[in-house]
């Protein structure tokens, strides 16, 4: 029996209005929608500019509840549209604890997931740990009409650990929201290869997993300050074999749409059983750091 269903990613360009935002990204879902996109995901954080790019008290104003005005917009376009929508939101938990945190809101507008980003990175220009708890759901596989969805945000993506879990919750597509860009004066000397270690890494996911990879950026030049950040685009699906079946450009705005079978996941493990042949046996130290020498 066919499992196909289609994806739809919407890559932004993030300007310093909320409302404009989120106008442009409903705008889009529906476009999404038309095409018969089934599931659709924007880029984390995707309501304001990237925010973290320094560490400013006022920013901690742009935090929400959850469930709250934001997701309330989006849950009542998913039933409007009988979509799946993923987004990634600031979310306040209480005072003082500060989430991000990615909602799945399923196609009669309910949300049936919430996952709170576990890696926070602090490097320059990325300043998460000033203004982000680390997550504390674990990780989520969440049973959909559409296939098992797993929910993981950006930083997340470099962890093969964190691929892995929410594989064996059960997830047959691993969606990443993202922000992530150049440095522009690192570009030119850095700038592919870390774009291609972006691309790869996630790629190594797919495979070592037996798994469909959805990872959605934004576009643009973001300034904050003295600092500025362009982000690169190049949304893309991988499929269970490492192969990238579909991929957006880093300079606009787009709508990738791409149908995939969920029955080659199944198929794929079959023939590349490394689900099967982990040793768990012997993978306790994986949960300690390496000895001093």
């Amino acid at each position: 029996m066919s499992k196909k269903t289609k994806i739809g990613l919407v890559q932004l360009k993030i300007s310093n209005n909320i409302n404009k935002n989120i106008e442009n990204s409903i705008k889009k879902i529906k476009l999404a929608a038309k095409k018969k996109a089934n599931i659709i995901c924007l880029p984390e954080l995707f309501l304001t500019n990237y925010f973290c790019q320094s560490e400013n008290h006022s920013n901690f104003k742009l935090a929400e509840k959850i469930p709250g005005s934001t997701s309330k917009i989006f849950c009542d376009l998913a039933r409007e549209l009988s979509v799946i929508i993923m987004i990634s939101l600031f979310e306040k938990k209480t005072p003082g604890f500060y989430h991000n945190t990615s909602i799945l809101i399923n196609e009669k507008g309910k949300i049936i997931s919430k996952y709170r980003k576990m890696h926070i990175p602090d490097d320059p220009g990325y300043y998460e740990k000033f203004y982000f708890t680390p997550g504390d759901l674990g990780f989520k596989s969440s049973k959909t009409k559409y296939g098992n969805i797993g929910s993981l945000i950006c930083w997340d993506q470099w962890f093969p650990e964190a691929a892995r879990l929410t594989v064996l919750k059960g997830a047959e597509i691993l969606f990443y929201p993202t922000a992530i860009g150049w440095h522009p004066k690192e570009k030119k000397k850095f700038g592919k290869a870390q774009l291609d270690s972006w691309i790869t890494i996630q790629k190594a996911h797919a495979i070592s997993n037996g798994v469909f990879v959805a990872a959605v950026n934004r576009v643009g030049i973001e300034k904050k300050g003295n600092r500025k950040i362009q982000f690169w685009g190049n949304s893309f699906v991988i499929d269970p074999s490492g192969n990238i079946i579909s991929k957006l450009g880093y300079k606009k705005e787009g709508i990738l749409i791409c149908e995939v079978n969920l029955n080659s996941v199944e198929k794929t493990r079959q023939h590349w059983p490394f689900l099967r042949d982990r040793r768990i046996d012997a993978y306790k130290g994986i949960i300690k750091n390496p000895k001093d020498e």
